[in-house]
């Protein structure tokens, strides 16, 4: 998947749509619905197909803003990924899991 040219494409979308994009927190505003509507699909035990797509707009609401933002998040992506990776995590006796501040 090239993330960079389907950012762009989302905005092309748009732009081609003549959606105003000038208002970054109403992006956001949209983003957050966009992500409970996912959950409302998987709460309601929607079908695969039905939650898959409810997903796959919060992908495209969240790659949007961040190409407006000028943000590459093909690159976002794996740094966080990378930092993840090195974090250390500890398993509560509750069974919750919660992260370690270390000294890195």
């Amino acid at each position: 998947m090239d993330i960079p040219a389907i950012q762009k494409r989302i905005i092309q979308n748009k732009l081609n749509h003549g959606f105003n994009m000038d208002d970054i927190g109403r992006e956001f505003l949209y983003l957050y619905g966009e992500v409970g509507e996912a959950y409302d699909a998987y709460s309601r035990g929607l079908p695969a197909e039905e939650l898959g797509l409810e997903l796959a707009d919060v992908a495209i609401y969240l790659l949007g803003i961040a190409e407006l933002l000028g943000f590459d998040m093909n690159n976002e992506i794996l740094k966080k990924i990378k930092i993840n990776e090195g974090r250390v995590y500890e398993t509560l006796p509750d069974g919750s899991v919660v992260k370690v501040e270390t000294d890195q």
